[in-house]
């Protein structure tokens, strides 16, 4: 058996050889020596530790076993690699790489077009798209018409109506406790990149029929009115899903996309090189999109080549995921030359270079053999890629995250700012700290000094990222989309083609998560010895288990688990699907 190598970006200083790229202008940057800096140790009285010395040591540590963050993975659960016999990927926004903000400009204008031509006012066309406002993960309340940032609970971080920003006290007008529940008929999951102009253009349109002298605000602010017309903020919205379906569907948009595909698409140097390489390791690789077949060969033919359905055992087109992971529908052989599907259920066994459209999870099973656990599946769609795919069928997922790089950057550049913010938090700590329930509220001013001043901060973090902040936080708290990723993605990255930057046999190996009690109680503090639990002493032990040989055993796909899936799971169910069902959207 291959060498394991220890963790996710290991600290063993054995060079790895890991798949590169078969481009010879194509190089992979070594890694550091195992240590660059140099660390001083100073004297210290017996029974002393110096602390700035542990954390000199623990920053060398970071500093020289990690990859450049752009081409790391990220693990949540850990991985073995060698262990994963087939890898599936999603096409849009996985395999081919839109370019932003260009593409949802495009989408962004076509939808406009489809509202106008609906009966929306001429003005709409007056309507620029602003990459810097949307991000991924809002909700969006069709009663009130806001969209609100919220954390895995449902408790409001951030909101704007339209697309001005709501203060705290008007939040608590709109949402009592600062909450709200994600609920089918009365909130949109905005939790896709194809959704990002959908956000936006929803944002413009609250503001716009808002600002109309004619029009007033309804009593239960659900909209607005003039005369005997009601505009609500729930037409509104289903009018902007409705165009935004007929945008993919009609094939307008994809066929203007596929006439200037170099405006729109990036290269992908890496595409063959990837999959040719996971195969020649013994892995089987298959294709599975919700794009229809002309829009897949348009794209896949100009990033990888004629051949491109010769780089898949399989290759699969018009899923309809997220269904195609719990329905059962038939194979359907695709006619290369007319882009139709041939008469008739395909019944034999599926053919490398042939093109299939829908099936099913079920079907794929039985015809390549293969468990849940074996499978790794990279997709861009938390809910329809990585959600379903792990709950329904266990398969190991790899969530795609474009925006990562940005995010990365912030939290890089904009280092002062996170470290003000713990400052600041200690500040507050030390004020508490010697106060109980007896204690008297002369501190009240210091304290309100410290909130008001952590909230600045806060704010100031989050316009760094863009209007509405970070896609995965808040100040300190944590965001839905952020709550899915953890739960849902065994990896994730700002690209599939980071693969590449890691040998066939790597173990991901997942960082301990630490909950309150641990994060936040230093290893050196001293405990009262009534706390202490008595110890006791062992005479016999069972082996030791590997918590990580049980964490790639876990789940079986052997039966389809139909078990409660996460509130998005529910919350997004409409959307999404409809969303899943846009031939350009995976």
């Amino acid at each position: 058996m291959a060498p394991t190598p220890p963790s996710n970006e290991s600290r063993s200083p054995v060079k790895m050889s890991p798949i590169k790229p078969s481009s010879s202008n194509t190089s992979i940057p070594e890694r550091p020596s195992i240590c660059t800096t140099p660390v001083t140790l100073t004297p210290r009285t017996s029974g002393e530790t110096d602390r700035s010395v542990i954390g000199t040591i623990a920053n060398v540590r970071k500093d020289t076993y990690k990859k450049d963050p752009s081409q790391r993975i990220f693990v949540g659960r850990s991985l073995r690699l060698e262990k994963i016999k087939f890898f599936g990927f999603d096409m849009d926004y996985t395999l081919v790489n839109y370019k932003s903000p260009a593409y949802e400009t495009l989408m962004f204008q076509h939808t406009i077009e489809r509202l106008i031509n609906i009966g929306y006012p001429d003005d709409l066309r007056s309507f620029q798209y602003d990459p810097n406002f949307p991000v991924r993960g809002l909700w969006f309340d069709k009663l009130y018409g806001n969209l609100i940032k919220v954390d895995g609970f449902g408790n409001i971080l951030v909101g704007t109506h339209g697309t001005r920003s709501m203060k705290p006290q008007e939040i608590e007008e709109f949402y009592p406790n600062k909450f709200l529940k994600l609920i089918d008929n009365r909130v949109i999951v905005l939790n896709t990149l194809f959704n990002l102009p959908d956000m936006y253009l929803l944002a413009k349109l609250v503001d716009y029929f808002d600002a109309l002298p004619n029009y007033k605000k309804t009593a239960d602010k659900s909209g607005v009115r003039s005369g005997d017309v009601v505009m609500s903020y729930k037409a509104i919205a289903q009018d902007v899903l409705s165009a935004v379906n007929f945008v993919h569907r009609s094939g307008g948009m994809k066929d203007y996309v596929l006439a200037h595909i170099d405006t729109y698409v990036h290269k992908a140097d890496d595409m063959r090189s990837m999959l040719l390489q996971l195969r020649s390791a013994g892995a089987q690789t298959f294709l599975l999109t919700n794009s229809e077949y002309k829009y897949t060969n348009g794209l896949m033919t100009h990033l990888a080549g004629a051949d491109w359905s010769q780089l898949f055992d399989i290759a699969i087109v018009d899923a309809k995921k997220p269904d195609w992971f719990s329905e059962s529908t038939v194979f359907r052989q695709v006619d290369t030359v007319t882009g139709t599907h041939k008469v008739g259920m395909h019944a034999g066994p599926l053919k490398r270079g042939h093109i299939y459209a829908g099936g099913s999870c079920d079907a794929l099973r039985r015809l390549m053999k293969f468990r849940g656990k074996d499978t790794l599946y990279v997709g861009d769609h938390i809910f329809g890629d990585v959600l379903r795919s792990k709950k329904s069928r266990g398969w190991r997922t790899f969530l795609v995250v474009p925006e990562l790089n940005h995010e990365l950057s912030i939290w890089t550049e904009r280092h002062v700012l996170f470290e003000t913010l713990a400052q600041l938090d200690m500040q507050l700590g030390k004020i508490y700290k010697n106060l109980d329930f007896k204690s008297t509220n002369t501190s009240q001013v210091e304290i309100a000094d410290a909130v008001k001043a952590i909230r600045k901060v806060t704010h100031e973090m989050d316009q760094s990222y863009g209007a509405l902040g970070s896609l995965f936080r808040s100040g300190t708290r944590t965001t839905f989309f952020a709550t899915q990723v953890e739960r849902y993605a065994d990896l994730y990255s700002s690209s599939c083609y980071n693969l590449v930057h890691y040998p066939k046999f790597y173990f991901f190996r997942a960082p301990m998560m630490l909950l309150p009690h641990e994060s936040t109680v230093d290893h050196l503090a001293k405990v009262k010895p009534d706390m202490r639990k008595t110890t006791q002493v062992i005479t016999a032990r069972q082996p030791a288990l590997c918590h990580e040989d049980i964490e790639d055993d876990v789940v079986s796909d052997d039966k389809n688990n139909n078990s409660e899936v996460f509130a998005a799971d529910q919350g997004t169910k409409d959307y999404v699907q409809k969303g899943a069902e846009k031939s350009g959207g995976s």
